[in-house]
């Protein structure tokens, strides 16, 4: 009988516990700013019709989000070049560069885009 009475008292307590649920506002995430790097000029901070004249159709396009990668293939070296608008409504630009080997061992940044742009040139 006393467990019926203290019932509605457990109730309570045990409500009491619970969290009050509310929306949290939606997170902006930024878009990483383009930083200089020696070699990348002519890369870091260009447009998507930049990069495609200055190393020709890219062999991969792909967004997700606002978020758009494009790889530039040749012989010697892939190139993934991140473009983000910096700021709502604007043109993306490259804020990023990462190279690799055909094999996918690393190699130095400056010197994919340079072979690149010699591929693009002799052709």
């Amino acid at each position: 009988m006393i467990l019926v009475r203290l019932a509605p008292l457990l109730g309570l307590a045990l409500a009491g516990c619970v969290a009050p649920q509310s929306a949290a506002p939606p997170v902006r995430v930024a878009a990483p700013r383009p930083v200089p790097v020696a070699g990348l000029e002519g890369v870091i901070g260009s447009t998507a019709s930049a990069l495609v004249s200055q190393f020709g159709t890219a062999a991969l396009d792909v967004r997700e989000g606002a978020a758009r990668k494009l790889q530039f293939a040749g012989p010697v070296c892939v190139l993934d070049a991140y473009l983000y608008a910096q700021r709502s409504g604007g043109e993306p630009i490259v804020t990023y560069v990462d190279a690799r080997l055909p094999d996918g061992r690393e190699m130095d940044r400056a010197s994919c885009v340079a072979a690149l742009s010699a591929q693009q040139v002799s052709q």
